[in-house]
């Protein structure tokens, strides 16, 4: 509890950290939930668990999602959108065809493997993924670095009105990076990233810490990246 009421902190193992999925979880959801686990190593759960005759003591880290059978991610988002599985184009910045692929959901924003491109001269990387049209747009690793990023759905836990100064995280398993972040009307945000970050896509999540600091301050869902070589 802080002094503007309940408070979402990292946890003081930073590979186990889970605060960048939490950020959606609401003040009123906060005041119902506890965290009894945020403030110990993984190694001294173990050891608890250990000494309490628990089987789980010393269960292997699991590192897929529990849903996803075998960790066949494609196979589930087949399910949910098959018209994510067309064949499509394979295209550069400029648009021209460079190859076919087997379905979009096969690749993220940011791959570089598994293009199937190895012939095209300089390294290419998935810059972005045209679902509706059943293209992945390809590019120099340049072209990754975003500056500039619009969210929607933006759950603030801290009382903010104005532009702030603050840290985000744009992928789970990075490090908060130096930002400015703006509120914007119908639960929007805008986010100035004081140096480039590669492979930002719309559907992370791109989530607020305090400066120098362990509070949520909020996120909200990308929707749109710029490119900071457009920004500039």
């Amino acid at each position: 509890m802080g002094r503007d009421g309940v408070e979402l902190h990292r946890a003081a193992d930073d590979a186990r950290d889970q605060s960048y999925f939490l950020f959606a979880t609401t003040p009123a959801q906060l005041d119902d939930v506890r965290f009894p686990l945020g403030t110990m190593e993984k190694s001294a759960v173990r050891e608890v668990a250990s000494e309490l005759g628990l089987c789980v003591a010393g269960k292997p880290d699991s590192q897929d999602i529990c849903f996803v059978p075998h960790g066949n991610y494609a196979g589930v988002v087949e399910k949910l959108k098959p018209q994510a599985v067309r064949p499509g184009d394979i295209i550069d910045e400029q648009g021209r065809l460079l190859g076919r692929h087997q379905g979009v959901i096969h690749f993220t924003v940011g791959q570089r493997k598994g293009l199937g491109l190895s012939g095209n001269g300089e390294p290419l990387f998935v810059l972005k993924l045209d679902a509706a049209n059943a293209r992945v747009i390809v590019g120099p690793r340049e072209a990754l670095a975003t500056r500039s990023i619009r969210l929607r759905a933006v759950n603030w836990l801290a009382p903010v009105n104005e532009t702030i100064s603050c840290a985000v995280k744009v992928r789970s398993m990075r490090p908060p990076v130096p930002a400015r972040v703006t509120p914007l009307a119908n639960n929007t945000a805008s986010v100035e990233l004081l140096n480039p970050e590669e492979a930002v896509a719309p559907g992370q999540a791109c989530v607020f810490y305090e400066d120098n600091g362990t509070r949520v301050l909020g996120g909200g869902w990308i929707v749109s990246a710029e490119p900071a070589r457009a920004a500039a």
